[in-house]
């Protein structure tokens, strides 16, 4: 493993996953890549976790994002979800006895929940914060669609055009009522999208993952530098409306075809630095330091990186920032817009 890049600067991750999916079968040959890529870590709990957060950076919390893990296996369908809050916050716990070592893991809290429930959304909302209440800090219900099919693979479930709909616009109001953050992932053609529902729900927190993923798989192979300056317009646009935050990363996922996805061997942090910068520059000039994060987005991202080769790569990308925009973008945004206390 190449040397840890300024060692002593403190992280906060606010983007990742937990997950037991050993009883899932090992991706068939020609398998979508998005499933080759989570079946490298059928198992990602708190000892895979904290064993990536002790690879050598200086992460001092985590923020859990929601993967339709651990739900409750019974009860009504709109509360299942309530159950992976509740584990995560079991997992929360432990890690703040500081029994397994000073980093906080999930010291926030994204779970899932339905908006096209519209307004009966706020039962679940409720359910939510009392699994968690120290912790839980909002929803990820992601639109992500695509008119190709083999763009999102095993991810294709939406429908288009969901953030326009009026009963899901309802349930964002019930978020934003309750102070509650709404993630969004979805794609770089739906950034209209994601403009026109930030302006119409201004109160709302709304944080962009994975900058909106460009794309340049199937349908797309080979365009995505090409759709460079037009995904750059749409996220100038997005950083024009205050409410929207942006998560810089993701892009080890498959979606944008980029040559290190999978490669044998694996990409160094300059590689991937060099792969990235034109799209990390592009977002953190749109939106500025203060209104950008760093994530993991592990272990999904495990299929071009491992966890320490990924930060040294946002730290190289980010060799020029000022010291006050480095904070930003590794700590200090993060700990803002999920209000860590730590």
């Amino acid at each position: 493993m190449a040397d840890i890049i300024d060692q002593e600067r403190a992280i906060i991750d606010p983007h990742h996953h937990l997950w037991d999916r050993r009883i899932f079968p090992l991706p068939a040959p020609g398998a979508y890549p998005f499933e080759k890529a989570i079946s490298l870590s059928p198992l990602y709990l708190l000892d895979q976790l904290n064993a990536d957060m002790r690879a050598g950076h200086n992460i001092i919390a985590t923020v859990f994002l929601e993967c339709g893990a651990f739900y409750r296996g019974d009860g009504p369908a709109e509360l299942c979800s309530v159950g992976e809050t509740e584990f995560v916050n079991g997992i929360a716990a432990m890690s703040a006895s500081g029994l397994y070592g000073r980093p906080r893991a999930c010291a926030g809290i994204v779970g899932h929940a339905d908006l096209t429930l519209g307004a009966a959304v706020r039962p679940v909302l409720e359910a939510h914060l009392a699994a968690a209440p120290a912790r839980f800090r909002g929803i990820r219900h992601s639109p992500a669609w695509d008119a190709d099919p083999d763009v999102l693979g095993i991810l294709q479930r939406n429908p288009p055009s969901l953030l326009a709909e009026p009963v899901f616009r309802a349930g964002l109001a019930e978020l934003a009522a309750m102070g509650l953050s709404y993630d969004c992932w979805l794609l770089a053609p739906q950034l209209p999208e994601l403009i026109a529902m930030a302006r119409a729900v201004p109160d709302l927190t709304i944080i962009c993952d994975h900058l909106a993923t460009p794309l340049g798989t199937a349908s797309y192979a080979g365009r995505r530098d090409a759709d460079f300056a037009e995904w750059a317009g749409n996220i100038k646009q997005l950083a024009a409306c205050p409410n929207v935050v942006m998560k810089v990363g993701g892009l080890a996922m498959p979606f944008g075809g980029f040559p290190s996805f999978m490669a044998d061997p694996m990409a160094s942090a300059e590689i991937l630095a060099k792969e990235w910068q034109p799209w990390i520059d592009a977002a953190i000039a749109a939106f500025g330091a203060d209104r950008c994060m760093f994530e993991s987005n592990f272990p999904v991202d495990r299929g071009t990186c491992d966890y320490a080769t990924l930060w040294n790569a946002f730290k190289l990308v980010s060799a020029g920032a000022s010291e006050a925009e480095k904070t930003a973008l590794f700590s200090g945004t993060a700990a803002r817009v999920y209000r860590l206390s730590l």
